[in-house]
């Protein structure tokens, strides 16, 4: 699997997704500092909601191939600044979260990640495995460029 860190606001599903992707059981808590589980970094989402932390973020992602933008479909605000994925040298993908919720709004969520620079959209939901099949594979076959550090469609 290619090492993906997971970038998003605090309560969007970035642990749950790890736990999810890494079939482990469920278990909520407050991600306080960077952690990494297998090939997974995860965030805490202080990193995103406050700029003066964005270079952690950029220091971190040189220890992975693929950048990832977690939003959360049942929130109707986008942390993420306009082009926000032009400041990693990566390949940058949005994970829509929580996507078994009744109240959601998928379009607001996928508009708020292609906004940012994300290159390819999942959607997913941890708890009910819809989508999870998808990005698994994806982070498990090459492609994408090293090279030229692009997804390939």
């Amino acid at each position: 699997m290619r090492k993906i860190i997971l970038i998003g606001p605090t309560g969007s599903g970035k642990t749950t997704f790890t736990q999810g992707i890494n079939n482990k059981k469920r278990k909520y808590k407050k991600t306080q500092s960077i952690e990494r589980d297998k090939e997974i970094i995860d965030t805490p989402g202080e990193y995103i909601e406050n700029r003066r932390f964005y270079n952690a973020l950029i220091t971190t992602s040189f220890d992975c191939e693929i950048i990832g933008l977690v939003q959360d479909c049942t929130r109707d605000e986008c942390l993420f600044p306009p082009s926000f994925a032009a400041i990693f040298n990566k390949p940058v993908i949005g994970i829509v979260t929580k996507v078994d919720s009744e109240e959601k709004n998928l379009a607001y969520a996928e508009e708020c990640l292609l906004d940012a620079g994300a290159e390819k959209i999942f959607k997913v939901s941890s708890l009910d495995g819809t989508g999870m099949d998808e990005i698994k594979k994806f982070l498990d076959i090459d492609s994408f460029t090293a090279e030229k550090g692009e997804l390939q469609r």
